[in-house]
């Protein structure tokens, strides 16, 4: 089970990071990702990350603003999301999946927990 945590509401303009652990599994051998579902919208991929290797991987909304990063002795991933706009308000899931999976398809994954909600007034 994945428990991402660190959401909240903000004013836009503002900082957020967000945390994702696993319940009784080691990242390592998986593919970290972050996805986000707003109300009446499809899930879309917003980052990942190879927890073996260098490959963390960007959302065209994300890049620039959102940065993907891992504590291997924590075993917990990071996503800092600076610059926040009322657009990225949607509830952010964290997945962990195969370390080689194609990243941006949700179906790739397969280790999903409740997710922690983002919300931006602007």
């Amino acid at each position: 089970l994945m428990f991402a945590s660190g959401g909240g509401l903000v004013q836009a303009g503002d900082s957020l990071r967000l945390s994702c652990a696993a319940s009784g599994r080691n990242f390592l051998g998986y593919t970290v990702g972050w996805f986000r579902q707003a109300p009446g919208k499809e899930r879309e991929f917003v980052s990942a990350i190879r927890w073996r290797g260098t490959g963390t991987y960007y959302a065209t909304s994300a890049k620039g603003r959102f940065t993907l990063s891992r504590d291997i002795g924590k075993n917990t991933a990071y996503l800092q999301m600076t610059g926040l706009k009322p657009e990225d308000t949607a509830r952010y899931y964290c997945a962990a999946g195969a370390a080689s999976l194609t990243i941006s398809p949700f179906a790739r994954y397969t280790n999903w927990g409740q997710g922690t909600q983002v919300t931006v007034s602007s």
